[in-house]
């Protein structure tokens, strides 16, 4: 019988040049990148990092992703999730999540986020 572990990564800082207006995509900006996925863990005993979910893959396929710029946050949401899904077949759910530092709309401490849930 397995047991359900989550592995997440939080707030992973990524410099990148995604936005929909063409200066966000020159100019760039700050983002926070959080992923935690789930998935059962038959053996949780064991001592195997081939095992598990490994979250430093996990910030390598964030840092991937968040090099190509993109229009939307939901895009390179939804590429995260190709890649993880790609990498590890054993997970159950994911949850990503994206946060402009600064969005360019004029606001003092705002910050945007775009979040994405998927379950098998």
């Amino acid at each position: 019988m397995g047991r359900i572990v989550s592995i997440e990564l939080e707030n992973a800082r990524f410099y990148a040049y995604h936005g929909y207006y063409p200066e966000e995509q020159i100019l760039g900006n700050e983002y926070d990148v959080s992923i935690k996925a789930q998935y059962t863990f038959a053996d949780i005993d064991t001592e195997n990092l081939a095992h598990t979910v490994n979250y430093e893959t996990l910030y390598q396929i964030a840092k991937k992703k968040m090099s190509q710029p993109r229009k939307l946050l939901e895009t390179v949401a939804s590429d995260i999730l190709k890649e993880i899904n790609a990498q590890f077949s054993e997970i159950i759910a994911i949850e990503i999540s994206i946060v402009k530092i600064n969005p360019p709309f004029g606001a003092d401490k705002a910050t945007a986020k775009v979040s994405l849930h998927w379950t098998s």
